[in-house]
């Protein structure tokens, strides 16, 4: 009895209003005909808006300018929204649905650009993301005399060492907050395949970073 409490105590997270709007949402882009076609319509400016608010934060990385950004804004929208709409009985109601549907096209936004610069530049991540990287990879910089060194020496390595694979599993997790949920849904992975595709990503990280004389080797094992 305690543990069926506890349980419902811990599903019940949003308001009555936000729990009514998120059934609205999973009802109509689940059905079919015109009740679906105007949901997606809406759901598509939402995810435009914040496709162009995702670029426009990227815009100084982007060697792209004017409708090419929009363009890419547009491609993200439209992706996401397939994605959204082939996993929305994926969707658990544990937080509103649009902060939820968000999580796709911030991950297609980073994706596009990311591939972008693979393709032609040896630039992975922006300053801000790359600020987020020591305590998330577990490394404390201030253990070190040269942390931003370490910074450093952590963008060659995913630079240099990474597959693109890799990379996207890495951008996803590691500095965009991506659940893991919802990165399986995006890449058609299995959880394994992502654990397995991070593990292995960390490990050339580390193994980078014990060649480079920034972490004992013990701390690789």
């Amino acid at each position: 009895m305690k543990s069926q409490a506890s349980e419902s105590s811990q599903v019940q997270v949003v308001s009555i209003d936000v729990a009514l709007e998120n059934c609205a949402w999973v009802r109509d882009l689940s059905s079919a005909g015109e009740r679906r076609e105007l949901a997606s319509r809406r759901l598509y400016e939402i995810l435009l808006r914040a496709a162009r608010a995702e670029v426009g934060r990227r815009a100084t990385r982007l060697r792209l300018a004017g409708p090419e950004l929009d363009d890419l804004a547009h491609q993200a929208a439209a992706d996401a929204l397939l994605a959204i709409c082939g996993k929305i009985e994926t969707f658990r109601g544990d937080c509103k649905f649009t902060t939820w549907a968000y999580k796709f096209v911030i991950f297609d936004v980073a994706a596009k650009v990311n591939r972008h610069f693979w393709q032609r530049a040896g630039v992975a991540f922006d300053e801000e993301d790359w600020g987020r990287l020591p305590a998330r990879l577990g490394i404390g910089p201030e253990a070190y005399a040269e942390g931003r060194d370490l910074l450093n020496a952590v963008r060659r390595a995913v630079d240099e060492r990474l597959t693109a694979k890799q990379r996207t599993v890495f951008v996803a997790l590691v500095l965009n907050g991506m659940p893991t949920t919802v990165l399986a849904d995006q890449l058609g992975a299995t959880h394994n395949a992502i654990y397995k595709t991070m593990f292995d990503a960390r490990r050339k990280l580390r193994a980078a970073l014990v060649d480079a004389g920034y972490l004992p080797e013990q701390r690789i094992a």
